[in-house]
C-alpha cells in the first residue's frame, strides 16, 4: 500500500521531465486582429500586410530569446566559476 501511495505522489512530480520540444506559446492572434482592424479593413491589403508583420516580429522576437539563452548556456560552459 505504501508502495502506491509513494507513487501516486511523485508520479505529478516526473511529469515535468517528460515534457519535450518548445513550450505551448499563448495565442496572440486576438490581439494582432484587434490591432489590425483598427488600422485597416479586414481583408484589405493593408490587413493582410498587417498580420504578416505581426507574425515576422513575433518570431524575430521567440529568434532573438532562443538565441540569448544559448549565448548564455554556451558562456556558462566556457566560463565556468570556481569558488
Amino acid at each position: 500500500m505504501r508502495f502506491h501511495l509513494a507513487l501516486v505522489l511523485v508520479a505529478p512530480l516526473l511529469a515535468g521531465c517528460l515534457e519535450r520540444g518548445q513550450p505551448v506559446m499563448v495565442d496572440s492572434s486576438a490581439d494582432d486582429d484587434a490591432y489590425c482592424r483598427s488600422n485597416a479593413a479586414v481583408g484589405s491589403n493593408d490587413y493582410v500586410n498587417c498580420r504578416k508583420n505581426r507574425d515576422v516580429q513575433r518570431g524575430n522576437a521567440n529568434a532573438r530569446a532562443d538565441r540569448a539563452q544559448r549565448n548564455l548556456a554556451e558562456q556558462m560552459l566556457n566560463n565556468p566559476t570556481r569558488p
